[in-house]
């Protein structure tokens, strides 16, 4: 029998009247993967915060390795050996990838010595991942930001691992490559939490599941023996349907043309090279690529917040090359962009739900003042179509869990209604349940005439939610494909930039 390393004994915990976790009974044991699952809101993360010392439970008890404690901090919980991976980044932006791994490190000295580089980058390849120790945070991709975190961790020598959403922003390769170390991890005798929305990655890597619903835990499962048919009836609490429609309309005509597009960044490389392709009225076109392909730039060249170095974007036949995301409002242009960096790009973290409504049209108002009322009613609409778990539409968006910050986000630009609706993975973050209610709110802009761009990692979701794809590899475009007659083995091809489907 394995020696436990962690058990919690009826947790509970409240914000105000908002009741977070209830009477919730978790156990770990030393080499185990335990996946914890649940819908949104459904405490996951709450729950955790209490075991890396970030919160402190109303009451239940701790125990860790066998012996009660009490988790006052997060220096308390690293003491005990254990490691949280957040959601959300929690790096300095300004220093470097080894000064972020090395600064929470009780090995380290108070100043830095000179070969810490070379340290962080003889660990990476110890345990095989890969980063540049040099490089500063402010100038990394999402990806880059949470391969840093998870390496900051480890190098604190961890033996109890809690990782929130890690592969979230991770290519196929990567996760794989992150499942190897935890499983090399779970051969030493560590134990490890993983929170993750992904089912296949469940069965996968995990050895058993704890399910939480509305802050209770339901059922703890071998995952041998179970299926992601009973994983999702357990964590919504009845039968779910698992497909996707993918309606056809009378829609015709281009929407938008881009025409031998290139974008560089901040140091004159190239990101994008001489990239066309149309989007037409009531058509859901895919972007398929492993991360760093160019997808971002794509999406912020043609939103109007990154320059282009040549070609044009027109819509309906208007060049909008060069005009800020607001003179492209301004000139009658029905445009909104969900950004993959939700909380750095898509919405303010520290204003609540109704004033990131006001963002988004602020500028619009005649006079000084700003019409909140109108704003508190977009934001109670919002909060009720896509069930954000919430205290109230005055909350900050930074104390929402992650999937329901992204409802917000989806929530605004969706009512702005837009002629071009461009997505940088729209579901990230979210459950099952919220991430098929997205993809029918996504069918029903398409039915309406709406142009979508959506950018996806879910191969599997893009094949049956989109009508065609379009596919990056370093910058260029290696096909654009019938979603509907291509598979998933094609697209991999393309990504990978071997010879594929022509271009349509």
């Amino acid at each position: 029998m394995q020696k436990e390393a962690i058990r919690l004994t009826g947790i509970t915990k409240t914000f105000g009247s908002v009741v977070a976790n209830r009477n919730v009974h978790l156990e770990v044991r030393r080499g185990e993967i335990l996946a914890l699952l649940g819908e949104n809101g459904s405490g996951k993360t709450t729950l955790m915060n209490m075991l890396s010392g970030i919160y402190r439970p109303d009451s239940g008890s701790i125990e860790i390795n066998g012996v009660p404690v009490v988790i006052q901090s997060p220096e308390d919980s690293k003491r005990l050996g254990i490691g949280m991976i957040h959601q959300h980044f929690k790096l300095v932006e300004v220093m470097s990838a080894a000064d972020n791994i090395l600064l929470g490190s009780n090995q380290e000295k108070k100043i830095l010595s000179a070969s810490r580089f070379e340290k962080v980058k003889a660990f990476c390849e110890e345990i095989g991942m890969e980063v540049d120790p040099k490089k500063k945070i402010y100038d990394m991709a999402v990806s880059e930001k949470q391969t840093v975190e998870i390496i900051k961790v480890l190098y604190q020598g961890a033996d109890i691992l809690i990782l929130d959403e890690p592969t979230a922003v991770l290519t196929p390769q990567e996760t794989e490559r992150l499942f190897d170390i935890l499983r090399k991890m779970r051969e030493k005798g560590a134990a490890i939490i993983i929170i993750t929305h992904k089912l296949n990655e469940v069965m996968a890597v995990s050895d058993r599941v704890t399910i939480l619903r509305k802050g209770e835990s339901v059922a703890t499962v071998e995952t041998a023996k179970t299926t992601i048919k009973e994983l999702t009836e357990l964590m919504v609490g009845h039968a779910v349907s698992l497909s996707i429609d993918r309606p056809d309309n009378d829609h015709t005509g281009t929407l938008l043309n881009v025409h031998h597009l290139s974008v560089c960044d901040e140091h004159g490389v190239e990101r994008l090279k001489d990239v066309s392709f149309d989007l037409n009225s009531g058509e859901i076109l895919g972007v398929a690529g492993v991360a760093g392909s160019g997808q971002k730039e794509l999406c912020e060249a043609i939103a109007g917040l990154l320059p282009i170095h040549k070609g044009a974007i027109l819509f309906k036949k208007e060049n909008i090359e060069g005009k800020s995301p607001r003179e492209i409002i301004k000139i009658g242009i029905g445009m909104s962009f969900i950004p993959e960096d939700r909380l750095g790009m898509g919405l303010a973290a520290s204003l609540s739900i109704t004033d990131n409504m006001i963002l988004k049209n602020y500028h619009r108002s005649k006079g000084p003042l700003v019409n909140r009322k109108k704003a508190a009613k977009q934001a109670q609409s919002v909060v009720e179509r896509y069930q954000v778990s919430t205290p109230s539409i005055h909350t900050a968006v930074r104390k929402l869990s992650g999937g329901n910050v992204q409802k917000v986000l989806l929530g605004r630009e969706i009512d702005a209604a837009p002629s071009v609706l461009i997505t940088a993975y729209a579901v990230r973050g979210l459950d099952i349940h919220s991430s098929y209610m997205i993809y029918d709110e996504i069918n029903k802009q398409k039915q309406n005439g709406v142009g979508v761009l959506f950018v996806g990692e879910d191969l599997d979701v893009m094949l049956e939610l989109c009508d065609r794809v379009l596919v990056l590899c370093h910058g260029e475009i290696t096909g654009i494909v019938d979603a509907k007659t291509t598979t998933k083995e094609t697209l991999g091809l393309l990504m990978t930039g071997a010879e594929g489907e022509a271009k349509a």
